[in-house]
């Protein structure tokens, strides 16, 4: 028998809820990149503008992190790992 709260596939409409929330990629800062360096690879990574680039940097450099990229998950994942395949420090997160 079927609850109230659960579809015929046996899932809650909660949790598909759940699973359109946003991902957000996350870059944190680190001692190591320069600032032109990770400019650069939001540029090429992204596709950003170099204005909007070098906003997400110097966030990164003042506040410790920044969001530079909301979306579907596995894109997300996508982006996360590129990032490390540009030695940046990147991670994510659902998004609100």
């Amino acid at each position: 028998m079927i609850s109230s709260n659960q579809t015929e596939t046996g899932t809650s409409t909660q949790d598909e809820t759940a699973v359109d929330l946003p991902w957000n990629v996350i870059v944190h800062n680190d001692p190591i990149n320069l600032m032109s360096y990770v400019t650069m690879v939001f540029q090429k990574v992204f596709g950003y503008p170099k204005e909007k680039a070098e906003a997400h940097m110097l966030e990164v450099h003042e506040k410790g992190r920044s969001i530079v990229w909301s979306g579907a998950r596995e894109h997300a994942e996508h982006y996360v790992q590129t990032l490390h395949g540009y030695l940046l420090l990147a991670t994510m997160e659902r998004g609100q």
